[in-house]
C-alpha cells in the first residue's frame, strides 16, 4: 500500500475513533507510520486530508443509485426503492459522526463546499439520482403521473436521514430492514402506478 493510502486510512480511522476535531495530524502521521512533513507532501492542510476521506473514504450511494438505475422498468418499483432507502440508511448512520465533526470546523467546511462545487458532487447527488430514477419509472407508467419525483425522494431520504439520526442518539430497535420497507410501503399509495 502506498504512503497516500496509508495516511488515508490512518485518518480515517482516527476520525472514526477520535472524532474530527481531535484527529490530529500527528496522530494521523504516527499511525500511518510516517512523519507529519510526508503527510503535508501528499497534502497540503489537514482540511484537505479530511476533504479527501470523505471523498474516497467514506461509503457512498453510488453503488445503490447504479443498481436502482439499471432497474428501471425491472423488478418490483417497491423493492428497488426498499432496497436504495435501507442503503441510504446504512451510509448516513456511517456518515453523521464525521459530518457532525465537520459542521463543527467552519475551515473543512469551507474546504467540502468549495470542493462539493468543482466536482459538481454533495450529499444533495442522492436525493437527484433517486428523483431522476422516479422520471425514469414515470415516463414507463411505473410512477404515478401526478407524483413529484424531486419530493418523493427528499421525503425518503429525508426520512432515512433522520433515522440514522435518532438511531445515534437513542436506542431504537434493530430494524433498518423493516423500516426501510414500511416507509415505501407509506410512499406507495402516492407515489406508485
Amino acid at each position: 500500500m502506498d504512503t497516500r493510502e496509508r495516511i488515508l486510512d490512518a485518518a480515517t480511522r482516527a476520525m472514526r475513533d477520535l472524532g474530527v476535531a481531535r484527529a490530529t495530524t500527528k496522530e494521523i502521521a504516527r499511525a500511518a507510520d510516517c512523519s507529519e512533513a510526508l503527510l503535508y507532501k501528499h497534502f497540503s492542510s489537514k482540511e484537505m486530508l479530511f476533504n479527501a476521506v470523505f471523498r474516497e473514504r467514506l461509503p457512498v450511494l453510488k453503488e445503490a443509485s447504479a443498481r436502482l438505475h439499471a432497474n428501471v422498468g425491472k423488478g418490483s418499483l417497491e423493492a428497488n426503492l426498499t432496497e436504495y432507502a435501507l442503503a441510504a440508511v446504512r451510509l448516513y448512520k456511517d456518515v453523521l459522526p464525521l459530518a457532525g465533526g465537520m459542521f463543527g470546523d467552519p475551515m473543512l467546511l469551507d474546504v467540502m463546499r468549495t470542493s462539493f462545487a468543482i466536482t459538481k458532487s454533495g450529499p444533495h447527488q442522492a436525493v437527484l439520482a433517486l428523483a431522476r430514477f422516479l422520471r425514469a419509472e414515470q415516463r414507463r407508467g411505473r410512477v404515478l403521473a401526478g407524483a413529484d419525483p424531486d419530493a418523493a425522494a427528499a421525503l425518503l431520504l429525508g426520512a432515512c436521514f433522520q433515522r440514522a439520526f435518532f438511531e445515534h442518539l437513542v436506542e431504537l430497535p434493530d430494524d433498518a430492514d423493516r423500516f426501510a420497507a414500511d416507509l415505501v410501503r407509506a410512499l406507495a399509495p402516492a407515489l406508485i402506478a
